[in-house]
């Protein structure tokens, strides 16, 4: 299968492509320089591979949650690419992709992925190790403050990895949480090339989409507006 797989939803731009047996990857954590980076990025691994657009069964979008201006960015450019070439778009969550990568270098049974989505919140996911050792959800990914996981507790806690920005940008929703977590990984944001098994799958499924019909999943609906106070 040929998937094109993008995702700066993070302060991460990051492009990957797998033509059958071959993936070629750009990962560059550079804040504020995504719409510099993306298509230069695209272009270099469409050639290191040497195929075309038309070439590719779908373009795999990591959808989010993150940043609103970010997630907008590779939107745009895959709505543009998958129109020019006739292609559809799988939409899948970045923060599984941060998942994925840390199914792929550690032994871990469970990820709780937080990334920061400033006003003192994080976008939450956990994750259990499934099939073909991907990521499924444990709970409904979410806005969340500095608050206890309550669907995580003690128990097979060793087995259990956070990872994500959010955990270096709020150290009190780690001390808060301590206790739940066998530590931390040093994953901070997601990788395309991680994306790619998860849009596979998805796109077998029949998740792929219109490029017209992609809604990233901003979890914060109104970007001004203020977090809920934290409780007592």
């Amino acid at each position: 299968m040929k998937l094109l797989a993008l995702d700066t939803s993070s302060l991460a731009c990051s492009v990957a492509l797998r033509c059958d047996d071959v993936l070629v990857d750009r990962h560059e954590p550079q804040a504020r320089e995504h719409t510099k980076l993306l298509t230069p990025m695209i272009r270099a691994v469409l050639e290191e591979a040497g195929i075309q657009l038309a070439d590719l069964d779908a373009i795999v979008l990591g959808n989010g949650p993150g940043s609103f201006i970010g997630m907008r960015i590779a939107a745009s450019v895959a709505q543009g690419l998958a129109y020019g070439a006739g292609l559809k778009i799988v939409p899948v969550s970045s923060l599984a992709a941060v998942a994925a990568e840390v199914f792929a270098v550690s032994d871990a049974d469970e990820a709780v992925i937080a990334q920061d989505a400033h006003m003192s919140e994080v976008y939450l996911g956990a994750y259990r190790r499934g099939d073909e050792n991907l990521p499924e959800p444990m709970f409904p990914e979410r806005l969340h403050g500095h608050l206890p996981i309550d669907e995580l507790d003690n128990e097979g806690a060793q087995r259990r990895i956070a990872a994500g920005s959010g955990w270096q940008r709020y150290p009190e929703l780690a001390a808060i949480n301590e206790g739940v977590c066998g530590g931390i990984s040093d994953i901070w944001y997601p990788r395309a090339r991680f994306l790619l098994a998860l849009g596979e799958k998805a796109l077998l499924n029949g998740a792929s989409v219109d490029p017209g019909d992609i809604v990233p999943a901003y979890l914060r609906h109104k970007v001004a507006e203020k977090p809920a106070p934290p409780r007592s």
